[in-house]
């Protein structure tokens, strides 16, 4: 008697599962929608302040800058923070759906590997060495601290034959976090001037940027990018579990390693160059999987340019709220996300990564 065993049908299921369904026209025309609004927004972000300005004024000074007093409020701060506000919500939002990819873990945001922490604990410690930190040095030690939270956290998580799994990776993630603030918050209590200086930064700002800093971070998270954009094929397949990824060929330590890296650049960049943003890495990645599915070669396009959409629509927000003053664009970005998350939650299931 002769026995069939059925092992084709995994193998298409599989199949299916790595190389998703032709995309609909649909998702095309929203990526192109969603450029528009971000491009909406880029216009409000450079015509909108804490002072009024005529709206074709500002854009008379856009295009040559006379030396007045108002060529200044639009050349040397709203069009470097409107710069800085596209790399770092650019960097965030694809950050935090790549963490989500990797981790399988829908409500992971890239503080979930340590960055925030590392690049706080850094910046404490390098006021409380040298004193007073430029903000243009300043940037360095934030990024450095972030690089090493990252190094530590997947070199911990990758001890061991099962590697750095998602759940490794996080808990990892979860215990030098609490480590490093209980640094952070000791060195804060015993030397109060550097918490002085701390407190500007750890708020969470596009304000008091030049650009220099702007040129500072925009090659790391050129890279980080371009880096994030080529795993979207790999991390489809990472989807599947680790042990029919290996038995389809992909490579899952180079795809995670990867990952972490491109994490590293982008988080690390952005959380050094504007201070700790909430919300963005985490809501994001959500929105753009309502909209283009599981597919990440759609999600990490859509989040690329939802976030620096939110981000900056946030930041023109806390200019006009509470003129003449600013809001933090991360407190508005915390009022303005945490309702929108509890919605996308309460409504939907959380998709599937």
């Amino acid at each position: 008697m002769s026995v069939t065993v059925p092992t084709r049908a995994p193998v298409v299921a599989a199949d299916a599962a790595v190389a998703p369904r032709r995309a609909s026209p649909l998702l095309g025309l929203g990526l192109v929608l969603s450029l528009v609004a971000l491009l909406v927004v880029i216009v409000l972000s450079v015509s909108v302040g804490s002072r009024t300005i005529p709206l074709d004024r500002v854009w008379s000074l856009v295009l040559s800058p006379d030396g007045s007093d108002e060529a200044i409020i639009v050349q040397d701060l709203r069009i470097p923070r409107t710069l800085l506000g596209l790399l770092v919500g650019g960097a965030l939002g694809l950050a935090g759906a790549l963490m989500q990819a990797l981790t399988r873990n829908p409500l992971a945001d890239p503080g979930i590997l340590g960055v925030n922490a590392g690049a706080a604990a850094m910046v404490v410690t390098g006021i409380a060495i040298f004193g007073y930190v430029e903000p243009t040095v300043q940037v360095w030690f934030a990024f450095l601290g972030a690089g090493l939270a990252t190094v530590i956290v997947y070199g911990v998580a990758s001890r061991g034959s099962s590697g750095a799994t998602p759940v490794r990776l996080a808990l990892a993630g979860i215990a030098l976090t609490f480590a490093l603030y209980a640094v952070v918050q000791g060195i804060t209590t015993l030397k109060p001037q550097v918490f002085n200086q701390y407190r500007f930064w750890q708020v969470g700002s596009l304000s008091g940027h030049d650009a220099s800093i702007t040129a500072q971070v925009a090659p790391f998270i050129g890279i980080g990018i371009v880096l994030a954009l080529l795993l979207a094929r790999p991390l489809n397949t990472l989807a599947l579990g680790d042990d029919l990824s290996r038995s389809l060929g992909a490579n899952i330590a180079r795809t995670r390693a990867l990952g972490a890296l491109s994490i590293t650049l982008l988080c690390g960049a952005a959380t050094a160059a504007a201070g700790p943003i909430a919300f963005i890495g985490l809501t994001v990645p959500h929105v753009a999987r309502a909209i283009a599915g599981p597919d990440q070669r759609w999600v990490l396009p859509y989040s690329l340019v939802l976030a620096p959409t939110l981000l900056l629509g946030a930041d023109v927000v806390g200019r006009v709220v509470t003129r003449p003053g600013e809001l933090q664009v991360a407190i508005v970005t915390a009022v303005i996300g945490a309702p929108v998350f509890i919605a996308i939650v309460r409504r939907r299931r959380i998709a599937q990564l």
